[in-house]
């Protein structure tokens, strides 16, 4: 799993999307952090809220790209009967892809740390919040990996896996909150349960709950489930 997981990060690296996800995520992040018209220096406070804000945007629409190739290039190209010769399961491959984007997205995060930093001597911030953020950056991530894998294990076809893992990424992104506005109630609850901002928020804020946690790695565990079951049946 180990070996398959480094195999990916230097494939990504090697076709350059690595290279295009930091570009990027830092050029997006560091324009909307510093420079637009509603950064760090309007908001007038030492901390990075502005920059959650707008990575965790920004992560939302580059991860279905970094994972529409992960599984879906493998079955069109035929390599992934390849790997399932060696004594390699459909569940370690889920999980050594999956580990690959933690990986590069961990990277692209902290080649931010310079603007922690920077913030940190700007004036007092709170480390225990900064602290959160980026966790809460690296679960949402982590949920969105599992989507995208499993939306890249749906079809072949790279541009299709990327819709599907939008789309799906839209409805908790937006649309879980949107019905749990209009509709109220039992049902409405539940989906502001569902909504992945209501969970991002308090932990970039510097709260932790236990219920934030369970639901980042219930949406991971059930996008890497639904991928490792549908390669199965695709291979069976």
């Amino acid at each position: 799993m180990l070996a398959i997981a480094a195999q990916e990060l230097k494939s990504h690296f090697d076709s350059l999307m690595a290279y295009i996800l930091l570009v990027l995520f830092l050029g997006f992040s560091g324009v909307f952090t510093w420079l637009y018209g509603s950064d760090i220096f309007i908001y007038g406070q030492a901390s990075l809220q502005v920059f959650f804000s707008v990575a965790y945007i920004t992560l939302f629409l580059l991860i279905p790209a970094l994972t529409m190739r992960s599984i879906a290039e493998e079955m069109r190209t035929g390599t992934i009967e390849i790997l399932l010769t060696k004594p390699i399961s459909c569940r370690q491959i889920v999980l050594g892809k999956y580990l690959a984007i933690i990986a590069l997205i961990a990277i692209a995060l902290a080649l931010t740390l310079p603007y922690y930093i920077t913030v940190a001597h700007l004036g007092p911030i709170d480390h225990g919040a900064v602290v959160c953020g980026y966790i809460g950056l690296l679960l949402m991530s982590s949920a969105y990996a599992g989507i995208g894998l499993f939306a890249s294990s749906v079809s072949n076809n790279q541009i299709i896996s990327f819709l599907i893992s939008l789309s799906v990424g839209l409805l908790f992104h937006i649309g879980f909150g949107i019905l749990g506005r209009q509709m109220g109630g039992f049902a409405g609850q539940l989906a502001l349960g569902l909504d992945m901002n209501t969970h991002f928020e308090s932990m970039s804020r510097g709260i932790i709950d236990s219920k934030d946690i369970v639901y980042f790695a219930s949406v991971t565990f059930a996008g890497l489930f639904a991928a490792e079951k549908t390669l199965e049946s695709k291979i069976a």
